[in-house]
């Protein structure tokens, strides 16, 4: 049974993954693509990824257009981001349980809903306290989505087609993170927010019609007295920390991501408008998101054996833009820094979730995901909360240098659990 191995060999070899399930029977070790239900999983995930790339800017000139407040702006986002973090343990319960295709078109169709209903409302320059229940509902979905969605690849692939799987849909992700905001601004400018934000509530509408044509297989019929949702959820965390190759890495995101998101997303365009200016801050960006995307593209046809070294190692230099933030350098060191951060990032990325869809049995994938995603995404709202008072107190360039340096001692750190350097990729087949 899984999550049962004596605690004391825990650390000494990497971990296994249980049989195949029924669900990824007979498909092939190469080339996802081959395969009609992942095909018609990339284009949705296409389809929505492109349309909620626009949503954000779509949203924050909706929003400022009616009230010209940023505190309305923030509002509206914690909205959606409180409740999506709070639903995604349960959303990882729910995915484990029931079909993941399933989930994840109906999960669509409930978000495009929601944001018929935003766009309605900006349409119509409504005030955005009404924007409030709409914005929750929609973060709610979205952590309903995200354990389906850790889940579902190993559904759609085995052996090599894991890595390729995880690449494709991480190229996609990446070219609509560049293409998204650029396509949300010309609209945005020309007929309005509440457009771009209908065009996002289509592409979450046209999301669930590929999801309905995957057709995976069913799952086996429950029996009358079979486990509870919640000893399911309890198997979940049970299983999550026992394995240190798991939670070592996510206590890492957890430091890392309150840093990054509080000096990056915080600070970033205080001192940058201080320094380089706008258009150097964009142009930074741009090039953490083309770092990101040559990634994704590479490590369709790149295979590392024991990935998580390199990974982690690597993953210490996406802090080194908040150093070089913090010290004032000039925008094309700067984007030269973001550009390697983008690579590094996209690296691990792929890398992790092929580790975890190869050596977490399937059938509690979606649950250990959610965990990961959980833990890691608490401590956020943590950093951009005290990073500006941190900020007050002791200064912008301490604060950046001096968190730099100490996310990038939490990457570094998982790596002395054992069992997470010797981990393999690829034991299913070639």
């Amino acid at each position: 049974m899984p999550g049962t191995d004596a605690p004391e060999s825990r650390d000494r070899e990497p971990p296994e993954r249980d049989a195949l399930p029924v669900s990824s029977a007979g498909l092939a070790s190469r080339g996802p693509l081959r395969s009609a239900a992942f095909r018609w999983f990339l284009g949705g995930q296409a389809i929505s990824l492109g349309g909620s790339a626009m949503a954000p800017v779509a949203l924050a000139f909706g929003v400022l257009e009616v009230t010209d407040s940023a505190a309305w702006l923030s509002a509206v986002t914690t909205a959606a981001l409180v409740p999506m973090v709070a639903t995604l343990l349960l959303g990882g319960g729910i995915a484990d349980r029931y079909r993941r295709d399933t989930v994840l078109c109906l999960t669509s169709l409930g978000a495009g809903l929601t944001q018929v209903g935003v766009a309605s409302l900006l349409l119509a320059h409504q005030h955005p306290a009404f924007l409030l229940p709409l914005s929750a509902l929609n973060g709610i979905f979205q952590g309903l989505t995200k354990p389906a969605l850790r889940g579902i690849v190993s559904n759609l692939a085995t052996g090599r087609g894991l890595q390729q799987a995880s690449s494709l849909l991480a190229s996609v992700r990446n070219a609509t993170r560049i293409l998204g905001p650029a396509a949300a601004g010309l609209l945005t400018a020309s007929v309005g927010g509440g457009w771009a934000i209908a065009v996002d509530a289509v592409s979450f509408l046209l999301a669930a019609a590929f999801f309905a044509r995957m057709s995976l297989p069913s799952l086996p019929p429950r029996t009358k007295g079979g486990p509870t949702m919640a000893s399911e959820l309890r198997e979940g965390w049970s299983y999550f920390s026992s394995k240190p190759w798991i939670w070592a890495v996510t206590l890492a995101f957890a430091v890392f991501n309150a840093l990054n998101m509080g000096v990056w997303q915080i600070l970033g365009p205080v001192i940058a408008n201080a320094t380089i200016g706008a258009e150097g801050w964009g142009l930074v960006l741009s090039a953490r998101g083309a770092g990101a995307l040559l990634a994704s593209v590479v490590m369709v046809k790149l295979t590392v054996r024991r990935p998580m070294v390199p990974a982690l190692s690597l993953m210490s230099l996406a802090a080194v833009p908040l150093i070089l933030l913090g010290a004032g350098v000039n925008t094309l060191w700067l984007a030269v820094a973001a550009f390697v951060a983008g690579v590094v990032s996209e690296f691990f990325t792929v890398a992790w979730e092929t580790v975890c869809n190869t050596h977490v049995p399937e059938r509690l994938l979606s649950r250990v995901g959610a965990h990961d995603e959980f833990w890691s995404f608490v401590p956020i709202p943590i950093g951009q909360l005290a990073t500006p008072f941190l900020a007050a107190t002791f200064g912008m360039a301490m604060v950046a240098v001096t968190g730099g340096g100490v996310a990038a001692v939490a990457m570094l750190a998982p790596l002395l659990v054992p069992s997470l350097r010797k981990t393999e990729i690829n034991r299913n087949g070639d």
